[in-house]
């Protein structure tokens, strides 16, 4: 699929509340008090098309984590769904899960992920503090270049 033909889908998910998936699965799982909020890459894209690619293969360090903040920021914004609008209701950011669309001699995916890890640190102060993988993949769905999936407790 080349860029020009993921436009209509961008403009479809930007003016949708709740992100599209790639298959028959919901954005964000409630299993009280834990919510698991995953994505299929369509993360990256929502945003910025320069993020399609790999690391160490075209695109830099800085726009990997560039990409993963705005992992993190949809990842906000499906808490902020799944907790009816009141992020006071996050309780902590249990953890991370960071894939990096990279080449086998790139090595800094943790550095990579940390463009997502900062920002919940950031929103949700010492309540954003997690655990967190941060792995290599061969490639990703639609050629995005970081995935992040979150669990995250919520209170009543």
């Amino acid at each position: 699929m080349k860029k020009t033909q993921l436009l209509p889908l961008l403009t479809a998910l930007l003016l949708s509340t709740t992100l599209l998936c790639a298959a028959e699965q919901a954005t964000a799982q409630d299993t009280k008090p834990l919510v698991t909020v995953s994505f299929s890459g369509f993360d990256a894209l929502v945003a910025d098309l320069d993020y399609i690619g790999k690391l160490g293969g075209g695109l830099s360090l800085e726009e990997g984590q560039a990409a993963a903040r705005l992992c993190g920021i949809n990842i906000i914004a499906q808490l902020n769904a799944a907790c009816d609008g009141d992020l006071d209701r996050v309780a902590r950011i249990v953890r991370l899960g960071g894939f990096v669309n990279s080449t086998p001699e790139f090595t800094d995916q943790p550095k990579v992920i940390n463009g997502c890890s900062d920002l919940m640190v950031e929103v949700f102060g010492d309540k954003g503090r997690h655990a967190r993988a941060a792995v290599s993949a061969a490639s990703l769905p639609l050629g995005v270049s970081v995935e992040v999936d979150a669990v995250a407790q919520l209170t009543d």
